[in-house]
């Protein structure tokens, strides 16, 4: 199998494709739930600083810089994927958008407290992250920001995460969530 794209489905990039590697476990989202997504946030994101910790394909944070975010991080271990995704960022032009090669859970270790209106999760279903995630992201949002979350299940968020349960679905194996920083 060769390359596989994915294409940006609102805001100023609107159609323009993506390249998606032919990794094992990377699994960009499908257009269905990106749309989902950012119906339930508003298709405008500007003035919204945004976190794509587990970037892979970065479907998620190019959408989001589609749609006006004025900062988007993408985080992404894999150097051959994280070269991809700054190729993409020159090519479109997106300069409110960093790319940095790293790990995620490191990276939101570091990060100062109350830094992002939105925080995107896609970690690698195989290495049983998404609580790590959670907890390493819910310090970073603002009040009122919110994560989301892709997984195999619905992840109940402990109470002392302060994140309550905004909205969730479904989509093939996957489950999709966002929840609300109180």
């Amino acid at each position: 199998m060769g390359a596989r794209e994915v294409r940006i489905i609102g805001g100023q990039w609107k159609r323009s494709k993506l390249p998606v590697a032919d990794k094992p476990g990377l699994r960009p989202t499908p257009d269905r739930v990106r749309e989902t997504l950012f119906n339930w946030l508003g298709q405008d994101l500007d003035g919204w600083r945004v976190l794509d910790a587990f970037a892979g394909s970065g479907a998620l944070g190019f959408e989001a810089a589609s749609r006006g975010a004025t900062e988007v991080l993408l985080l992404e271990r894999d150097a051959e994927l994280a070269r991809s995704l700054s190729t993409s960022k020159l090519r479109l032009k997106a300069d409110h958008l960093r790319v940095e090669c790293g790990d995620a859970l490191g990276w939101m270790g570091r990060c100062a407290p109350a830094r992002f209106e939105l925080i995107l999760l896609d970690p690698p279903f195989q290495q049983e992250l998404f609580m790590p995630a959670l907890r390493a992201a819910a310090p970073l949002l603002v009040p009122g920001g919110f994560v989301y979350l892709e997984a195999p299940d619905l992840i109940a968020a402990p109470a002392e995460l302060g994140l309550e349960a905004w909205r969730s679905g479904k989509a093939g194996a996957v489950q999709f969530q966002l929840l609300r920083k109180v």
